[in-house]
């Protein structure tokens, strides 16, 4: 079979399931058995081949305010700033984001990810904005995890973070309290970069037709991000493959680019 036609009847195929992957993972994906019949090709020629077919990586960003910051008595500095992560478990990150639903409705994510591997370990979905979502993603967290006293929770200063509930189950099991500097996005950027790859790449991003799929849609998303997905920051492995072979210490070196 011509290499052409091979090679745009396998990314065809993995368009299927991964619509927003750009042209150096789809190359990857394209070489790896674990992806079907491997197919080798030049990046650039590959770049060439996606442009020419319309098979371009997809992308739509849209914005909703999630977390509301009209409280000055619960802030804590931002301990991921000079820290050096090297361990597992020794820093969460946490955010909330916003899935549409038909009929100008929403629904939201409350995310936990376990930093230096970038897996996500505790999800809480629910029509409301309640911090009972946020203890929800929590309590999955600490109970897969068990972590040591001392780790780092990092979030911004929403409300759901900073009520009385959620800091009391921090403290209660000696996590140590972090939080962004107040409007400033980028001090949470691992947990920004997640929310918008489960929209982009796993189908968050569109409207939903009712919250029984968004449930769905992000079990699946999750699912997928955590157990097939590569990231340039853990030299094109999966959050899975990190988390499990963490005591190697290329993929340390990898993991600690935030």
């Amino acid at each position: 079979m011509n290499i052409v036609i091979m090679v745009l009847f396998r990314v065809r195929q993995l368009r299927q399931r991964y619509r927003y992957e750009g042209a150096r993972k789809l190359q990857l994906m394209l070489s790896n058995p674990d992806y079907g019949l491997p197919v080798r090709i030049g990046r650039d020629r590959l770049f060439d081949l996606l442009k020419q077919y319309d098979l371009q990586s997809e992308l739509r960003i849209r914005f909703k305010r999630t977390s509301f910051h009209n409280h000055h008595d619960f802030l804590y500095p931002n301990l991921l700033k000079d820290a050096q992560i090297t361990e597992l478990h020794q820093a969460w990150v946490c955010d909330i984001t916003y899935l549409r639903l038909a009929g100008g409705k929403f629904c939201y994510l409350f995310l936990v990810t376990e930093l230096i591997s970038r897996k996500i370990i505790g999800y809480d979905l629910r029509t409301s904005l309640s911090a009972e979502g946020a203890i929800q993603a929590l309590h999955m967290a600490l109970n897969f995890a068990k972590p040591k006293a001392g780790f780092i929770h990092h979030s911004d200063h929403g409300v759901q973070y900073c009520c009385k509930e959620y800091r009391n189950l921090l403290t209660k099991h000696g996590a140590r309290i972090s939080m962004t500097g107040e409007n400033y996005c980028y001090d949470n950027a691992v947990a920004e970069r997640l929310n918008g790859t489960l929209k982009r790449e796993y189908g968050l991003g569109a409207v939903i037709s009712n919250f029984a799929a968004a449930k769905t849609l992000t079990y699946n998303g999750i699912k997928i991000y955590n157990s097939e997905r590569l990231h340039q920051s853990l030299k094109y492995k999966t959050p899975d493959y990190v988390y499990s072979q963490l005591n190697a210490s290329d993929y340390v070196e990898a993991s600690i680019v935030l």
